[in-house]
Parts: C-alpha cells; sequence; structure tokens
C-alpha cells in the first residue's frame, strides 16, 4: 500500500510539473492565435473576409505557425538543458548517498524537474490537448462556425446566415484560443470548400513532435557544453602541472648559477 501511494505521488508530482512547465507554451500559442484571428478578419489589412483564404491571410497563418513552432522548439531546448543539469545534480546526490551513507545538499535540485525522455513529449502534448480539444468542438459544431464566419463575410448583396448568440460565442472562444489551428479551415470554408474543421486536430502533432525532439537536443547540447568545460579545465591544470618551475635562489651572492655567455 505504502509502495501504491509512492508511485501515485511520484506520477502526481511529474504530471503538475509537466502543466506548470507546459502553462508559458500555453499562453503563447492562445496570445498569438487571437492576434492572428484578429488580423485576418480586418478588411483593411487583408481585403474582404468573403474573398476567404487570400494572400494576405496566408501570409498572416503561415507567419504565427512558423513563430510558434520555433518558440514550441525553443522552449523545448531550454528545459532539455535544465533538466541534464537537475539530473547531474541528482546523480551526484544519489552517489554521495551511495558512497557516504548521506547526500548532499544542493538547494536548487528538484527530482521531478530532471531529465526524461519523455518529459518534451509530455510537455508539448499539453498545448496539443487544446488543440484537440477546440478541433472537437469546431468540428462538431462545423456548420455553426461555417455560417458565423459568412454571417461576418456577408455584404449587402449576399445575405447573412442567422447565427446564435451560443455559436458566436464558441466559435470566438475556438479562434481566439487555437486560430492557428481552426483559420486555414474556416477561410476556406467561406470560399466553398466545405472541411472539416476535425483534420485541425492533427496540428496537435506539432508542439509534441518540436518541443519533444528539441527537449532532447537541448539536454545534449547541455551535456556537451559541460564535457567541453571540464576538458578545458582538465587541459589547464594539466597544462599548469607540466609547467617549468623556476627555482628560487634568493638574494645573496654565488647563490644563483652563473650564466654563460655566448
Amino acid at each position: 500500500m505504502a509502495k501504491a501511494k509512492q508511485v501515485l505521488k511520484t506520477i502526481g508530482a511529474n504530471l503538475w510539473e509537466t502543466v506548470k512547465s507546459s502553462l508559458i507554451l500555453v499562453i503563447f500559442y492562445g496570445m498569438l492565435s487571437s492576434i492572428c484571428f484578429i488580423s485576418t478578419i480586418n478588411d483593411e489589412w487583408c481585403g474582404p473576409l468573403s474573398e476567404g483564404f487570400n494572400g494576405a491571410r496566408i501570409a498572416w497563418v503561415v507567419g504565427v505557425a512558423v513563430v510558434l513552432a520555433a518558440y514550441s522548439g525553443f522552449m523545448g531546448y531550454a528545459f532539455g538543458g535544465k533538466g541534464y543539469e537537475m539530473l547531474v545534480s541528482g546523480n551526484m546526490k544519489r552517489l554521495s548517498a551511495e558512497q557516504l551513507g548521506s547526500q548532499m545538499r544542493i538547494s536548487s535540485h528538484k527530482e521531478v524537474q530532471e531529465y526524461r525522455d519523455w518529459k518534451g513529449f509530455a510537455i508539448g502534448g499539453v498545448v496539443a490537448f487544446f488543440t484537440v480539444l477546440f478541433g472537437i468542438l469546431a468540428g462538431v459544431n462545423g456548420k455553426g462556425l461555417n455560417d458565423a464566419f459568412l454571417a461576418m463575410a456577408s455584404t449587402a448583396d449576399n445575405a447573412a446566415p442567422t447565427v446564435s448568440s451560443g455559436t458566436a460565442i464558441l466559435m470566438l472562444i475556438c479562434m481566439l484560443c487555437s486560430g492557428w489551428s481552426l483559420l486555414p479551415f474556416a477561410l476556406m470554408n467561406v470560399g466553398g470548400a466545405a472541411i472539416s474543421y476535425f483534420w485541425s486536430c492533427l496540428f496537435g502533432l506539432v508542439p509534441i513532435a518540436l518541443t519533444g525532439i528539441f527537449y532532447i537536443v537541448g539536454a545534449y547540447g547541455s551535456r556537451a557544453k559541460t564535457m567541453r568545460a571540464q576538458q578545458q579545465a582538465d587541459n589547464a591544470a594539466a597544462a599548469e602541472a607540466n609547467k617549468p618551475r623556476k627555482i628560487n635562489y634568493g638574494g645573496l651572492p654565488g647563490t644563483k648559477p652563473s650564466k654563460k655567455r655566448k
């Protein structure tokens, strides 16, 4: 029973640490989704919404997606480097406990932050959860979301579909929170493409893959940096040990060996 409680405690601690680590990524994805949505429906910046997925809107969506992908890689790399440092500290504590019977006190060390291969993918998975969630919500209410966009794109010559307030609120929430993955489908549907929003769930693979891969790369990068620093320190110590020593003969006459003149 005690072992089961310890396992559950470990799982809970790792789960909470994963959610905390992913929070900044989730917020960043939401911020850029909001910017992308507000920008693409702006007629002055991207032309009438009735044009659908035109060049300006493609540039906005692609640009935001590239920034999000780069940020996912950057954060994954940073988390991986920090995880490796924590792993080194943890190994030192465990080694001291094994050899000396007592653990070293390292105040900055937290075992739940130690490097593990799966952690980067799990952090990206939290972001992917919201991408899939809003993709499913949009897919289930696809007709309503399309009608909401058609209503915004309608002109005097084109009658606007009737949209309920609930559908309008749902569309607004989905686009503000995950517009980077939903907008391509919404804008194409305005042009008559009729693509299911369920396909947007596949975009959840982007944060999972990038954060996970760069988490591992960041850990190995930090390891290589540490090993280079250690090698340089070892080389400097070896050079100092092999450095010829000058004998101090003192200041008395006749205590220094006479130099032969050439």
